[in-house]
């Protein structure tokens, strides 16, 4: 019988009993202690390097390794293929690992909604002393049935007893992973991961962080790319079915300071009402060839040009879909008119809520994330400029490469093999456990309050 193992492997020094591990940079010179079968403390120092996230351990981890992230709309996965195959995996349960590797890799299409994005494949890099290539993959959280069975089928299931998994999702759907594949969820926050997952990526990638140049010309604005080695503070804006806007301070010093329910999920579902698209690729094509100046209505509608009193130009808009309420413009907009109006609409409160946030914290580098960006130049350019215009060029709007699979990335890299048995061994609450103890080791509490806590998730969940 198969040798199940923890998602993203469990350790194979047997006298290793209690282990904690998770990100540590070299600013905050913190250790880690790992308690031994003869308990004696096994103190390991992480890398100098500032901001370098390093994860320490005596015990190699089994594969596959995949981190997961699951949104309201979209469920992202992150699969870390190994170049530095082992003679162990070659050898115990080779077939199954190498068929899993070869259809995720060998393959840009899943079924009817999974993709896989070829053009972010990170090479040569390395995780745990491993060497490999990171591969992103998303799918419709609604096909997570058929996920399950596609685990099921490609025998993930009989090598696996974890998930590590992040977002709204991992709680919603915990029951059916573990009655359709017997398999566990080990649940990560998922402002956590998603920090963790920004900074990684951006230290692989010196190109991952971009903006756009001569943004208050959104015709001709140009993508330049922006060295995001200091990154600290920013404003980081979450944009996915609804909208998360933190504060970051440092790598493990943040604190949720807004949010919005009108994010992705609100374009999506407003443009299918509106237009009859079903998809939101579909919606943004439909949005690139529209023009919201038919719906909307604008300062100079109202005042016959600019008003140059407040200084806002005549093509602001002054009120969304504010033409919409005469009968004739009503007859003669068209659905590409409609879904650009709806892109207007929720990028500009995006927009202006994050310019605020940013002002209150008097911070200068707005950060914009999610999958609500895909594939959708139109909004970070209308973002980029927003930033730009209304602050009289004193804030920046910059982007990341990898949008939405920060979180996803981050599941994967605070990943910890002891948590994933001490789960296999029924303590369900482990988690909050583990963390305080990591807590409890730090050499100081660096983490700020987690912001206002009126905001309901209910209404304003970032994952998409």
């Amino acid at each position: 019988m198969t040798n199940k193992k923890s998602f993203v492997g469990g350790p194979k020094a047997a006298t290793i009993i209690k282990s904690t591990e998770t990100f540590i940079y070299g600013s905050s010179h913190k250790s880690t202690v790992m308690k031994s079968s003869n308990d004696k403390p096994n103190i390991s120092k992480y890398d100098e390097s500032p901001l370098r996230p390093t994860i320490q351990t005596d015990a190699l981890m089994t594969m596959p390794w995949f981190g997961m992230d699951i949104g309201g709309t979209l469920t992202k996965l992150v699969y870390f293929e190994p170049k530095d195959i082992t003679p162990d995996e070659q050898d115990r349960e080779a077939g199954i690992l190498r068929n899993i590797r070869r259809y995720l890799t060998k393959n840009s299409a899943y079924g009817k909604t999974g993709h896989r994005d070829t053009h972010l494949q990170m090479d040569n890099v390395e995780i745990r002393k491993r060497k490999g290539s990171l591969h992103f993959i998303r799918f419709q959280t609604t096909d997570m049935g058929n996920f399950l069975s596609l685990a099921k089928q490609k025998g993930m299931a009989e090598l696996v007893t974890t998930v590590c998994a992040t977002g709204g999702g991992a709680f919603k759907f915990e029951k059916d992973f573990r009655d359709q594949v017997n398999m566990k969820l080990a649940k990560f926050d998922e402002l956590d991961t998603l920090i963790k997952g920004i900074l990684f990526a951006d230290l692989q990638n010196r190109t991952e962080c971009y903006f756009y140049e001569n943004a208050s010309n959104i015709v001709k604005s140009v993508k330049r790319a922006f060295n995001f080695s200091e990154p600290f503070p920013f404003i980081l804006v979450n944009v996915g079915s609804g909208v998360s806007i933190l504060a970051v301070y440092g790598p493990d010093n943040y604190k949720r300071i807004s949010g919005t329910s009108l994010g992705g999920g609100t374009f999506l579902g407003l443009c299918c009402l509106l237009t009859g698209c079903t998809t939101f690729e579909e919606a943004i094509q439909l949005a690139t060839k529209g023009d919201n100046r038919k719906v909307d209505k604008l300062v100079k509608d109202i005042y016959g040009g600019d008003y140059n009193r407040f200084g806002l130009p005549g093509d602001l808009v002054a009120s969304s879909f504010g033409q919409m309420h005469i009968t004739e413009k009503r007859l003669t907009v068209s659905r590409e008119d409609l879904a650009n109006a709806t892109l207007v609409t929720i990028t500009n409160n995006i927009g202006s809520i994050a310019r605020m946030c940013a002002l209150n914290e008097r911070i200068d580098k707005v950060v914009f994330v999610g999958n609500f960006l895909r594939v959708n130049p139109i909004s970070m350019k209308l973002l980029a400029y927003a930033m730009e215009f209304w602050s009289n060029g004193t804030m920046k709007g910059l982007f990341l490469e990898h949008e939405g699979y920060f979180g996803a990335l981050g599941c994967l890299l605070q990943f910890n093999g002891e948590l994933a048995a001490a789960l296999n061994d029924g303590l369900d609450h482990v988690q909050s456990e583990n963390h305080n103890l990591i807590e409890s080791m730090s050499d100081s509490a660096s983490k700020k309050p987690s912001g206002d806590l009126s905001h309901s998730p209910e209404t304003e969940s970032s994952t998409s």
